[in-house]
């Protein structure tokens, strides 16, 4: 089962080598979270209202989203209901579009550059997605029937706990500060539980992104060793695109002193 916390979405995500898609069945009543902090979902969208966006032959499916979720209105409304962000992908030819996006929660990416751009382009800076998943993807999308859910666990190591992750200074500076001592309290690991569906009345496919985040300190021992590990053996391009080099190393001494205290304790 697809869990909601990062201790479950951690274990559940990529653990090193190859991207992968690494889809699982959902079921209807664990597809989204229940528990909905409305006021930081209000909050991040009347702040930043760019971070919606529907295109001209979308609102269709906008408005099949909200009745799904059960709420009046259209995307907008949705997004503000449930704790993940929404987004809208419609077939164009033989390419799936981003024709709608309800982003309160970003990771590194704005809704701005990504509307109106098939997979391939929204996926272009993942290194080794065109030669490794944009096949098996497209036939994914192509192929998805209306009914089934399926969901993916995503992570990354940052420097804070924002539910907005959008970082513009140079990463050598952003974890300057880290060390083996501190990692565990000024790195975070932030999960995405993403789920994939398709609607029945539009055709378009919903993908849902649930945003987690959590210092490695309030983590078990096997996760901060999973991440550790999956840092050392991920393709060397996604490496970077994640700034691993500039933290990498102390996460790992960190987790080599996580490990020596569990021995110690359990000694």
């Amino acid at each position: 089962m697809l869990g909601f916390s990062v201790e479950e979405l951690a274990m559940a995500g990529r653990g090193g080598g190859a991207p992968r898609m690494g889809l699982s069945r959902v079921s209807e009543a664990a597809w989204l979270q229940r528990d909905v902090d409305r006021a930081a979902r209000a909050h991040a969208f009347d702040a930043h209202p760019d971070a919606v966006r529907v295109l001209p032959g979308a609102e269709a499916a906008g408005r099949e989203v909200a009745a799904l979720i059960g709420v009046a209105g259209g995307l907008a409304e949705a997004a503000r209901a449930t704790w993940e962000d929404l987004c809208i992908l419609q077939a164009d030819g033989d390419a799936y579009v981003l024709t709608g996006a309800a982003v309160a929660f970003p990771t590194d990416w704005r809704v701005e550059d990504k509307i109106g751009q098939p997979l391939a382009a929204i996926h272009a800076p993942i290194h080794g997605y065109a030669e490794q998943l944009a096949a098996g993807v497209d036939h994914f999308f192509a192929t998805l029937a209306a009914g089934p859910i399926f969901g993916r666990a995503n992570w990354f190591v940052v420097a804070d706990d924002a539910w907005r992750y959008l970082p513009t200074d140079d990463p050598a500076t952003r974890f300057a500060q880290v060390t083996r001592e501190n990692a565990g309290q000024t790195l975070y690991l932030r999960c995405e539980r993403q789920t994939l569906r398709r609607l029945p009345d539009s055709g378009a496919v919903l993908f849902t992104i649930g945003v987690a985040v959590a210092a490695l300190d309030t983590l078990s021992v096997r996760v901060v060793r999973r991440v550790s590990a999956a840092l050392d053996t991920g393709p060397a391009g996604e490496h970077a695109r994640r700034a691993a080099p500039y933290y990498a190393p102390a996460l790992a001494a960190y987790a080599t002193l996580r490990d020596d205290r569990s021995i110690e304790e359990a000694a």
